[in-house]
């Protein structure tokens, strides 16, 4: 029994996320909160929360990151779809067309990702690092 309690709570302390869900979860059973409502609130924080995370990574570092908008605007989306899917009258165009939308903002998320100016390689032996903006740096393979 004590080995099965110290899993468990191993467990917990490696996914937190799980631990929190849970909680959450119960107080919304508790409460006797609209599970709909319930997830459309938590999607709006999250949206603002990436808002805040976007605006933060924006002033310290001087570049707005194409993915954290991106982020944003799914999020949004998603939201959108499960407020039309809730309805008793659904509109199904119009959950197709935002699904459709949120179809090509993960595209556009996965070439922001693939197409980064992270590292560039321009042949086998050198490849270009960009830490800043204003500044690159050149790194061969002796140099490794």
């Amino acid at each position: 029994m004590k080995r099965a309690l110290g899993n468990i709570k191993k467990y917990f302390s490696s996914n937190y996320e799980v631990l929190a869900a849970t909680i959450i979860f119960v107080i919304v059973l508790a409460a006797g909160f609209e599970f709909q409502k319930t997830i459309v609130l938590m999607l709006e924080f999250i949206v603002i929360m990436e808002v805040v995370k976007m605006i933060s990574d924006f002033i310290k570092k001087e570049k707005l990151r194409l993915r954290f908008v991106i982020d944003i605007f799914i999020i949004f989306l998603i939201r959108d779809v499960i407020i039309n899917a809730s309805h008793i009258n659904k509109d199904y165009f119009t959950i197709l067309f935002l699904l459709f939308v949120i179809f090509i903002f993960f595209i556009f998320r996965i070439l922001s990702i693939k197409y980064s100016p992270g590292i560039t390689k321009i042949s086998k032996d050198t490849v270009i690092e960009y830490e800043d903006v204003r500044k690159t740096k050149d790194i061969s393979d002796n140099e490794k």
